[in-house]
């Protein structure tokens, strides 16, 4: 069972304003730039916007492969955290991540650590303007995905 809570897009709200990116460059750098963002959105054509941020997966695959014993992961939140002093920048964590979500900067890996330091939470969601992101969990997303299903099969079957 998931519970490991992550920052999700409800892509029904998400306009592609990036502002998100830019909160989280000001949180992390203390600088506008989207570039060092560790939640990146991407447009899929024509209009529709994916956000691409660590998942917090529960038997993370970045954290088994590292070779260097780098990356671990908070049993209380699933964050993954980098000791800089073990990481070489090898990038063997990024090919294991399947949601493109691992960045490296400096020879380090960086990747969402929900703004741990935060007291209100991760700076993305807050600056959020149209409130599309918010923490969720695999297991909030599926049953969501599941009743999105049974209003379409019920749509379909009304139109008939």
């Amino acid at each position: 069972m998931a519970r490991h809570k992550f920052v999700s897009l409800d892509i029904d709200k998400c306009v592609g304003c990036r502002v998100c990116e830019y909160a989280c460059s000001m949180e992390k750098y203390k600088a506008c730039n989207p570039s060092k963002s560790r939640i990146r959105m991407v447009r899929i054509y024509p209009h529709t916007n994916a956000a691409i941020n660590c998942r917090l997966c529960e038997d993370a695959p970045c954290v088994a492969v590292c070779p260097r014993k780098a990356l671990t992961q908070s049993e209380e939140n699933g964050v993954i955290l980098v000791n800089d002093e073990l990481c070489s920048g090898c990038g063997w964590c990024i090919n294991a991540c399947d949601f493109g979500a691992i960045q490296i900067e400096n020879s380090t890996v960086r990747m969402c650590d929900l703004c741990g330091a935060r007291e209100d939470g991760p700076a993305c969601i807050e600056w959020c303007p149209e409130k599309a992101l918010e923490l969720s969990s695999n297991d909030v997303l599926s049953q969501q995905s599941r009743i999105e299903a049974v209003k379409n099969l019920v749509e379909a079957t009304k139109s008939k």
